[in-house]
């Protein structure tokens, strides 16, 4: 079994996860807490969480566990409020629950469309406006707060059919580097983490056979990222000195052209 150092650099500080039941999510918050944090995760499906909270417990750790859909803004609004209730506010946001369902244009997905959107966009700013408040309380009163947002590659660089979810993401860049001008004088540090190819769930929500195909191709010519890569590069953000901060991080699988 393995127990987190209880002096952790992450030790008095209180992280919030969105995805928080599988992947990158799931991966985080159980780094977080074997670093010291105190991780209020967040997700649907509460058996999961309560799975995972109850690992990080087993492994020394502290987590609350919060069943809520992100997409329900009264729930992300009550999430915030038994966080500040129960553990005294959040001075770490991890906004990491989204979903990729690429798809030609011309076959006019608009439901897949709308859902990406109402995650990746909407859930995401709705989630941040909840907690804004805690991290500039938390931050006015330790010198430090921290706001990391998942965003992709495919922000940045071009994929064909992925036309409606790489624009979800190229928000979430631009979103968290407007927010850095308003939040980094208040010693709120945001940063936006823009993986490639990470092995997660997500490659299974995928219903167009290009994209699943292209999918499977890369799988056998390069080593994907793991959740855990991720994670480490949250945790690294969060444990800088107070002065620094990474607006924006790319981790690409090594062998990952674009």
């Amino acid at each position: 079994m393995s127990v987190q150092n209880s002096a952790g650099p992450l030790q008095g500080r209180v992280a919030v996860v969105t995805g928080a039941s599988s992947g990158i999510g799931e991966a985080t918050a159980e780094k977080l807490a074997a670093l010291g944090a105190h991780v209020a995760v967040l997700a649907r499906r509460a058996e999961r969480l309560e799975e995972l909270a109850a690992r990080i417990v087993k492994n020394g750790g502290r987590a609350l566990a919060i069943t809520a859909d992100v997409t329900d803004r009264a729930a992300v609004r009550s999430a915030a409020r038994r966080v500040a209730a129960e553990l005294g506010g959040a001075d770490l946001l991890f906004n990491n629950a989204g979903v990729m369902l690429p798809a030609p244009v011309e076959e006019q997905a608009t439901g897949q469309w709308q859902h990406q959107i109402d995650l990746n966009v909407t859930a995401l700013t709705h989630v941040t406006g909840a907690f804004v408040p805690q991290l500039v309380k938390a931050a006015g009163e330790r010198g430090v707060a921290d706001l990391v947002s998942t965003s992709s590659i495919a922000a940045q660089n071009i994929f064909p059919t992925f036309a409606v979810y790489s624009a979800t993401k190229a928000y979430v860049t631009h979103f968290s580097r407007h927010l850095r001008t308003e939040l980094g004088p208040k010693n709120v540090r945001v940063s936006a983490i823009e993986p490639g190819i990470v092995g997660t769930e997500l490659q299974s929500h995928v219903t167009d056979e290009g994209a699943r195909q292209w999918l499977a191709g890369s799988k056998e010519t390069m080593e994907w990222l793991t959740p855990q890569d991720v994670a480490d590069t949250v945790a690294f953000l969060a444990t800088l000195p107070p002065r620094a901060n990474l607006q924006q991080v790319t981790l690409m699988p090594t062998a990952q052209p674009a």
